[in-house]
């Protein structure tokens, strides 16, 4: 779940840890001075906003990340169950491991951020305010998806997996009252896609990564250059996860 906008023979292009982390974290902080002066005008607190300071990494956050990681798992090895997808073997080893493995966790930590704010923070406590939750919540998810479509190397099934998986970040919002989970969520999903397991990212390839695995056979189902958000797999992990937080996390008023 990548956002970038790379050259448009990009499919294999290189990302490099500490950039991605200094570009997405300096847009999260723009995207936070601009709430900011919204809160200061509608008279309320940025915390309201989808991010408050007193749940930071807290448990919803630590939940989100454990269903990442579980989550992302069980869709390589679905693709796995095929022949589609390899898991490989350690390409990394000693001091290279935490080296990367760390910047690789400040980089994909500082895009759950940015992206869930920027698209699920103000915007989406705004909307809601205003019209039917689910609506707000199909008109901001459909633009997330949109949006990984200029990522070299994606293609519609990964847009649509990408608006999907939005619309679960929204889900999560309402259920929780915060966007805590889905930072958690997604920075995990991101980190074992791209540094664990080391398969393409919504089209875009990450470097030095733990894992040297490999994927052969129907683009349909191992995901081809869009990764495994490409497969058709990752729509039964998304109906999966809708499910599995609805009857994990019981409505609340918290969210109208």
């Amino acid at each position: 779940m990548l956002r970038r906008s790379p050259p448009a023979n990009a499919a294999a292009t290189a990302l490099d840890p500490l950039s991605v982390a200094l570009s997405e974290f300096a847009l999260f902080v723009w995207v936070l001075v601009v709430t900011f002066i919204m809160s200061l005008l509608e008279r309320r607190r940025v915390g309201e906003y989808g991010l408050p300071v007193r749940l930071a990494f807290a448990r919803n956050f630590w939940s989100g990340v454990l269903w990442g990681v579980v989550a992302l798992t069980l869709l390589l090895a679905l693709i796995a169950t095929s022949g589609d997808f390899h898991f490989g073997h350690l390409a990394l080893s000693g001091g290279a491991i935490a080296k990367y493995g760390g910047e690789w966790a400040l980089a994909f930590l500082a895009v759950g951020f940015f992206e869930e704010f920027s698209f699920r923070g103000y915007a989406l406590t705004t909307l809601a305010s205003g019209m039917p939750f689910w609506i707000a919540a199909i008109v901001l998810s459909l633009p997330f998806g949109g949006v990984h479509l200029f990522n070299g190397g994606e293609d519609m099934l990964g847009g649509i997996s990408a608006a999907l998986i939005a619309l679960f970040f929204c889900f999560t919002w309402k259920r929780t009252g915060s966007l805590w989970f889905a930072v958690g969520l997604h920075f995990s999903w991101d980190y074992c896609e791209s540094f664990v397991y080391g398969t393409p990212d919504s089209g875009l390839i990450s470097p030095h990564h733990l894992l040297n695995s490999s994927y052969s056979g129907s683009n349909w189902i191992s995901g081809g250059t869009v990764g495994p958000e490409g497969s058709l797999w990752v729509l039964v992990i998304i109906a999966l996860l809708f499910i599995a937080f609805n009857r994990a996390y019981a409505p609340t008023a918290a969210r109208g």
